[in-house]
């Protein structure tokens, strides 16, 4: 098989790169996060590309981080929250083991507090979450094979949902 063994997608708070590091552990395989390797590609972190060099910026930096991790990767990977919003990505993502990690505005809350370095979160995060993912779930749900509710789990949990919603096995 080539391409990525899993795929993470979901909002802000969901839990991608916890579950996603914790997933690669278990299946024994490599973990990547496209919003580390953004970073890395544009040498600073994501709320100064946003600040210093604009959103659309970060956009098509999210873009080409997207399609390299897809093409060069073969363990687990994360999106960042807003990656499905790029038709382009959609259309890579067809037919890959994508996963939606669903989760509910208090527990996004209480992940990522309401202070952290969320430049789309940054004015009225609560109203902004839920404007996020109106504008997000139907393409969550269009990129997805499956969906794993995240609420009431530990990351343990939900990684072994991951697994069986995928039919993924552990070493």
């Amino acid at each position: 098989m080539t391409g990525p063994l899993a795929v993470l997608v979901g909002p802000p708070g969901a839990g991608k790169s916890t579950i996603g590091a914790l997933l690669a552990r278990r299946l024994e395989t490599g973990y990547r996060d496209t919003d580390a390797d953004i970073e890395a590609m544009a040498g600073k972190p994501i709320p100064d590309i946003f600040l210093e060099d604009g959103e659309p910026h970060f956009r098509e930096l999210e873009r080409r981080a997207v399609r390299a991790a897809v093409e060069e990767h073969q363990g687990v990977l994360s999106l960042g929250g807003g990656a499905v919003m790029d038709p382009a990505t959609r259309a890579l993502l067809a037919g890959l083991p994508v996963v939606f990690l669903e989760v509910e505005l208090a527990d996004a809350v209480r992940r990522v507090g309401l202070d952290g370095p969320r430049p789309l979160l940054a004015v009225n995060p609560r109203k902004r979450w839920r404007e996020l993912m109106e504008q997000r779930r139907p393409l969550y749900t269009e990129v997805a094979r499956a969906v794993v509710p995240t609420g009431g789990r530990t990351p343990a949990q939900v990684a072994d949902a991951v697994i069986e919603a995928l039919g993924l096995k552990g070493p």
